[in-house]
């Protein structure tokens, strides 16, 4: 698993590689929520580009940035979601709580 963060327009970009699963969930949780609190951003955008594999500790993780972004008045956005993640989160019901853009750019325009 390896994580790399940017910021831009007040929002948290965090780019997801690898697999997301119940060994590195929290691990991958709590650096992100370190970020967030710390410097006072409104979003969160996820890249699930590189993610080959996500469970249920994934759509967790997810609703979880939902939760925390949506009490400060603020969004989550995923982005280049792959075939294989897509399914999960298609059946997960997440698609109905966060806007899905294809790339970091159309998040930049939608802000």
């Amino acid at each position: 698993m390896n994580i790399n963060f940017s910021n831009k327009k007040n929002t948290l970009f965090v780019d997801v590689n690898g697999e997301l699963d119940h060994h590195n969930a929290k691990k991958v949780r709590e650096k992100i929520d370190a970020l967030f609190s710390q410097v006072g951003y409104k979003n969160i955008s996820i890249n699930l580009k590189g993610l080959n594999f996500m469970d249920s500790s994934g759509i967790g993780l997810i609703m979880g940035r939902y939760k925390l972004v949506n009490e400060l008045g603020g969004k989550l956005f995923l982005t280049n979601v792959n075939p294989r993640v897509n399914k999960i989160l298609e059946m997960s019901g997440i698609y109905k709580l966060v806007e899905v853009y294809e790339t970091e750019e159309k998040v930049l325009e939608h802000l």
